[in-house]
């Protein structure tokens, strides 16, 4: 038995199939680690914060800590079913073997279309920093130029992509553990040229809850989508060395890393900046924070470590859009042309994904109006939807597991099934909350129309399958 499959022993129909064979397994235990902490620290962190300080303003830490509790609780039962069954397709199998083939097909579809998406707006966001260093230049040409750099590595051998990844993450990680030093320093008055601020920015202009509820309703929403990423490590998990324990440790050390890093950062930046400075918004919190303590050349060194955010993200989702496609595929859930691997990689899969992310840059210019604003409006809450997925598998997945195979839970859940059920409210609280909000509301109107008709016809193959069969 590969260790990407399902044991022969489990019932096809009912668990959705192995995921993906024929793939190599190239990725470290350093690789895994570092995609884990990296893959969530993105420019929605680095630049996009700003529009939840704005709204929450220092109760802006208290959004991030609500929601970095979810994401927690989520990436702890994702952990315990990646390293019980590693599968390259991760929660679209897992949700295929709790609900049947119906719940895989959606579930991950709906994830590829966002990690394609997502590919074209990282790509057009890092083309615009670049025609800033170099005015004149076309934005397609950067994005072009960064497409193909992307799709070359993943087309190569899955240790050039953990390579990639590993030094990516690494700068990232470095500029947010040298910010929060600086910072820290600051805030206790040891930094030289600056006075310890005290409470003076978390308790005037409005106080800690300057919008009350409803900013930090708000704050909240933006806080749930800039955790989104750390999905990737459970699906690299079934190309590394040794699948069970990477993905254990990975998610048992990148979660307090991340909590610490999130919640670290926003409680360092409204403390030292007003919240209520246009520059937080303007320029991204974390130039508005350094260019406020006088560090010279602030600007340019948070362009360059957006720009590497950026790339890193592009990277990232390449591969996890051409994997998860790769997995649904080889369920018999796709065009069998995109399952093909040669040398351990899915290189039509790789193809197909670049293609689509490129085609989404292409959009923006074309009708960025009416389709492509379509796109990232259906692309909105697909993060939570996939959380709700990941959840109710595992309140089935684990008793199950409980039954047949009680030595495969390496990792477990906190407090099951109690932490499970606060996490799927949590999730409909969010729902809710995106209901009521006028900006978020047209995003969950068009994610739902997407996971209903997916939904719709994963039902009409599943039945079709058992038919067949039958």
């Amino acid at each position: 038995m590969s260790r990407t499959t399902v044991p022969a022993s489990v019932d096809r129909e009912d668990d959705g199939a192995a995921p993906a064979e024929g793939l190599s397994h190239g990725l470290k235990q350093r690789h895994l680690s570092m995609i884990a902490l990296g893959g969530v620290i993105g420019a929605g962190l680095f630049v996009g914060s700003g529009a939840g300080i704005a709204a929450a303003g220092p109760s802006i830490v208290i959004a991030y800590s609500l929601s970095g509790i979810l994401v927690m609780l989520v990436m702890r039962m994702l952990g315990e079913m990646s390293a019980a069954n590693p599968a390259s397709g991760s929660f679209s199998v897992h949700a295929e073997r709790a609900f049947g083939s119906w719940a895989g097909f959606t579930s991950g579809w709906a994830f590829w279309f966002l990690l394609c998406v997502a590919v074209g707006l990282e790509g057009i966001g890092a083309a615009k920093i670049m025609t800033g260093w170099f005015p004149g230049s076309p934005e397609w040409a950067w994005v072009a130029l960064f497409m193909v750099v992307f799709c070359a590595t993943n087309l190569a051998a899955v240790k050039n992509f953990g390579e990639f990844e590993f030094w990516f993450a690494a700068l990232k990680v470095g500029a947010i553990v040298l910010f929060l030093g600086i910072g820290v320093l600051a805030i206790t008055g040891l930094l030289p040229g600056t006075d310890a601020p005290g409470t003076a920015n978390l308790t005037g202009d409005g106080g800690f809850f300057p919008h009350g509820s409803e900013g930090l309703i708000v704050g909240l929403l933006a806080s749930v989508f800039a955790y989104g990423g750390l999905e990737t490590v459970t699906i690299a998990a079934a190309e590394s060395e040794h699948p069970v324990q990477g993905v254990a440790k990975a998610v048992r050390t990148a979660m307090w890393r991340i909590a610490l890093f999130y919640i670290g950062s926003m409680a360092v930046i409204v403390t030292l900046v007003p919240w209520d400075d246009p520059a937080v918004v303007e320029k991204g919190p974390y130039v508005a924070t350094l260019d406020h303590l006088g560090i010279p050349g602030a600007g340019q060194i948070m362009n360059v470590v957006v720009l590497v955010a950026l790339l890193s993200a592009m990277n990232a989702n390449i591969y996890g859009a051409s994997r998860m496609a790769g997995s649904l595929v080889a369920r018999g859930q796709g065009p069998k042309a995109l399952g093909r691997t040669s040398g351990g990689i899915p290189r039509p899969a790789v193809l197909a994904s670049s293609v689509f992310g490129f085609g989404c840059v292409l959009l923006s210019y074309w009708r960025p109006d009416d389709i492509f604003v379509w796109l990232l409006n259906t692309i909105g809450a697909i993060i939570l939807v996939v959380w709700f997925f990941i959840a109710a598998s595992q309140l089935v997945l684990r008793r199950r597991t409980e039954r047949e195979a009680p030595e495969k839970l390496v990792v477990r859940m906190w407090a099951f099934p109690f932490l499970t059920w606060v996490a799927l409210a949590g999730m409909a609280v969010v729902f809710v909350l995106m209901a009521r909000e006028e900006d978020t509301r047209t995003q969950l109107y068009w994610t739902g129309g997407l996971t209903l008709l997916l939904a719709a016809v994963g039902l009409v193959r599943q039945k079709a399958a058992r038919s067949r069969t039958s």
